[in-house]
């Protein structure tokens, strides 16, 4: 197989939020490292192995992005994030912990059709996030994703 010659490394997803610090206290319970706390309150930097995630003010991403702020999506936006897990049981744990500090359960963990695990909650701000484990995917040992060829 041909490796791309411009490889294009997603680096950052940055998620418009109704308040910063709110939704940095969240994705800090989640179990996300913050940093770069100088920039306090108006962005937030959280390492997400090997992505960053940053919660930025909505309308001042909106503004950012030349895009208009309003009327602000109540339905599915057409994105997920994720986090993969190696366990059905992790996928539990991911998800109960992530009620436990204030999300919003969306789906509860349940077998796929495809052989895996999954379950949905939402951030503080609606944002969806599956906790999954996915037949066929390996992990590192720092606990990041490997695709299978």
């Amino acid at each position: 197989m041909a490796t791309n010659p411009h490889p294009f490394p997603l680096t950052v997803v940055t998620l418009g939020v109704a308040d910063v610090a709110r939704s940095a206290a969240f994705y800090a319970a989640l179990g996300l490292t913050r940093r770069m706390k100088a920039t306090g309150n108006e962005v937030a930097f959280f390492d997400a192995g090997g992505v960053v995630l940053a919660l930025y003010s909505w309308h001042l991403l909106a503004e950012d992005a030349a895009t208009p702020d309003a009327p602000r999506p109540q339905a599915f936006r057409g994105m997920t994030l994720a986090r993969n897990c190696k366990t059905d049981d992790e996928v539990d744990a991911v998800m109960a912990h992530a009620l436990k500090i204030g999300a919003t359960l969306l789906r509860p963990a349940s077998k796929t059709d495809y052989g895996g695990y999954r379950g949905y909650f939402a951030d503080p701000d609606g944002h969806p996030w599956e906790a999954v484990r996915a037949p066929g995917m390996g992990f590192t040992d720092d606990g990041r994703l490997v695709l299978p060829e």
